[in-house]
């Protein structure tokens, strides 16, 4: 801008007149396209250059292009990373010198002065990274330039419109995501699917489904649902798995183990991983509903989805395709999963209350310990070690419940096992009715018995 105060007599001849850039004016070019499907980056980006050149000095060119093929909505730390090989094969006449990430990292090594750009949405369409960027950019000694920035004036209106037009960028992003999502919604609540199906099924395109013919950006993908697959062992092995979860209440390691005991019965791809177990059992999908948005693939850690909370997912109104499981049965191995997972109330306790609700009988934690944990049912209490291995501690639920119906029908068999019954391997542990029947035995003996390992507890003696 021409200075209007300047000093009443020619002094243009005076050293420091000017202010003396030393390093030479380098301009850059900055481009983006969202999609190399939805867009066309070979039209795109040339007519990208063709606006930004025009805020270049006369004679002037770009010393290097930096354009990505990326959503505008990722952080900038995460754009630039395709393969350049996806890049040569798109036809884009215009050189690449990399992306916005390359542009920030070399911007100081190459001597950037300036860099153009048509507008601030296509350094990214959330105004706080292209706040970022530019303040990022400045900080290393390069301007950030926009095709539709006004010449002249004032900087505060300069700096008004560029500001509008960030955010507007930023409406823009929200409005589409909203749109987008509102989209996926009614996708779910019509019971076509999302992804990849989920094991005990196979995805067929709907034939009752409404149908786009080709437009704008091509043929629509076609609607799916869920069947079940040809093979109805993948159904029964589904069902068997959830089953392990909810009623034998055992973890990811034993069900794996019962699965691969007998392939045949139990065929999977590959082999059964504790991802693809606990994957299954938290897939409500399984339940014969549809549901959608139970993950974020872009707010987790790099190569993880965020799970969002159930509050938050999208479920069709009834049930669209065959259930492995009924509803209610998968909400019982969520809230089993929760108890194994929390460990205070889970594991063995767990198990064990199982099977006493089978008799018509309750068991009340009575006191727990760095080493064991105490429960009692009726006048009786008993005793098990914090670390159980989780199958003996299902056997013992089995054997418990066992032994409390013989006590209710009156006396069979011997009232003690053998040692290979002993639940939890709690073979160091009396309970207070064996106390009891030792005759006056007095407690230091008890205790010392303990320590050697010579006497064992059995729920069934409370």
């Amino acid at each position: 801008m021409t200075n209007p105060f300047a000093p009443p007599i020619d002094l243009s001849h005076v050293p420091n007149y000017r202010q003396a850039d030393a390093r030479p004016r380098r301009a850059v070019f900055l481009g983006r396209v969202s999609t190399k499907d939805r867009q066309l980056p070979a039209s795109s980006i040339p007519r990208q250059v063709v606006l930004a050149a025009e805020r270049l000095d006369p004679g002037e060119e770009f010393v290097a292009h930096f354009w990505d093929v990326e959503s505008g909505m990722l952080p900038a730390h995460l754009r630039g990373l395709g393969p350049q090989e996806m890049y040569d094969g798109l036809g884009v006449p215009t050189p690449r010198d990399g992306g916005l990430q390359d542009l920030v990292n070399r911007v100081e090594h190459m001597g950037i002065t300036h860099v153009l750009a048509e507008r601030s949405d296509r350094v990214a369409r959330a105004m706080l990274t292209s706040l970022t960027v530019e303040h990022e950019l400045e900080r290393l000694g390069a301007e950030v330039i926009y095709a539709n920035d006004p010449t002249g004036g004032t900087e505060s209106g300069r700096l008004r419109t560029r500001r509008y037009g960030q955010a507007e960028a930023e409406i823009y992003r929200a409005t589409m995501i909203e749109m987008s999502m509102g989209g996926q919604f009614q996708h779910a609540i019509g019971g076509w699917n999302h992804g990849y199906p989920p094991y005990p099924y196979v995805a067929v395109i709907d034939k009752d489904a409404p149908v786009r013919w080709q437009g704008r950006f091509g043929e629509m993908r076609p609607k799916k649902k869920l069947v079940p697959p040809p093979d109805e062992r993948r159904f029964d092995a589904a069902r068997e798995l959830c089953r392990l979860r909810r009623e034998e209440h055992l973890k990811a390691a034993d069900i794996i183990t019962i699965l691969e005991s007998e392939p045949d019965r139990y065929p999977i791809e590959g082999r059964w991983t504790h991802n693809r177990v606990e994957g299954l059992i938290a897939n409500p999908k399984l339940s014969g509903y549809q549901v959608y948005n139970r993950k974020s693939s872009r707010t987790g850690r790099p190569g993880f989805s965020r799970l969002n909370p159930i509050s938050q997912w999208v479920w069709s109104p009834k049930v669209v395709h065959k259930p492995v499981v009924s509803l209610e049965e998968w909400m019982q191995a969520q809230e089993v999963t929760a108890g194994l997972r929390a460990g205070g109330e889970g594991g063995p306790l767990l198990r064990i209350r199982t099977a006493a609700s089978r008799l018509g009988l309750t068991v009340t934690a009575v006191s727990s310990s760095a080493r064991t944990r105490c429960s009692g049912s009726g006048t009786g209490r008993s005793s098990c070690p914090r670390r159980c291995r989780t199958r003996s501690s299902s056997r013992s639920s089995r054997t418990w419940g066992a032994r409390r119906e013989r006590d209710r029908h009156g006396p069979g068999p011997s009232a003690r096992p053998g040692l290979g019954d002993a639940p939890c391997r709690a073979r160091c542990v009396r309970t207070r009715a064996d106390a009891e029947g030792d005759g006056g035995e007095r407690r230091g003996g008890a205790r010392t018995r303990r320590s050697e390992g010579r006497g064992h507890a059995h729920p069934g003696d409370t």
